[in-house]
């Protein structure tokens, strides 16, 4: 029988870090609410657009969100409030405002708001300067739902984890990564966000 070359001491040590562990995510789900939920702010973007077959051009019109959220069958509460239908390059400082007031007045304290890959950096900023005390999470994707290989209905089920998980704080969920809001940019040649 082979002797395991691993000092005692060691195998201790990882004994007990291994307890902490478990004790930690255990403390973690006895503090997570027995019911939650979430509310989905629309802004527009890519992700909410459609495509007009008469002009060619894609445009907005009645959310896809509704359909995304249906297809994605929640057993979690969800609240929508479709409150803008912009390009992200169209959006000015008042628009800004606007998703902030809508923040500060939800009554749920986990938000996810779909916003337009461009500026969403910008929006992540305003709210995380302010003295909200929500977990935000920013999404927006770089495809349309409508389209094919759409990155979209990943994004926004990876937002709505990260919207549960998180603490307190403005994050930006993308390509499969949470970013703080203060730590991250659109690299537009790639089509990616990454750490800054």
């Amino acid at each position: 029988m082979k002797k395991s070359s691993a000092h005692p001491t060691y195998l201790l040590n990882e004994q007990f870090v291994l307890q902490d562990m478990i004790l930690v995510f255990q403390l973690f789900i006895q503090n997570l609410p027995t019911v939650m939920t979430l509310r989905i702010i629309a802004t527009g973007g890519t992700f909410d657009k459609h495509y007009d077959e008469l002009t060619g051009q894609l445009v907005f019109s009645q959310s896809v969100l509704p359909a995304v959220l249906a297809r994605a069958r929640l057993t979690l509460e969800v609240v929508f409030e479709p409150l803008l239908a912009l390009d992200s390059l169209e959006m000015q400082a008042s628009h800004r405002q606007q998703i902030k007031q809508a923040c500060s007045d939800s009554t749920e304290d986990r938000i996810v708001i779909v916003h337009g890959t461009d500026t969403l950096s910008d929006t992540a900023e305003v709210l995380g300067t302010s003295p909200l005390d929500k977990t935000i999470v920013l999404v927006g994707a770089m495809i349309p739902y409508e389209v094919t290989n759409s990155d979209a209905l990943f994004n926004l089920g990876f937002a709505m984890a990260a919207a549960q998980l998180c603490t307190p704080g403005v994050y930006v969920a993308m390509n499969g990564q949470i970013f703080s809001w203060d730590k991250v940019k659109k690299n537009r040649e790639a089509g990616v966000f990454e750490r800054r």
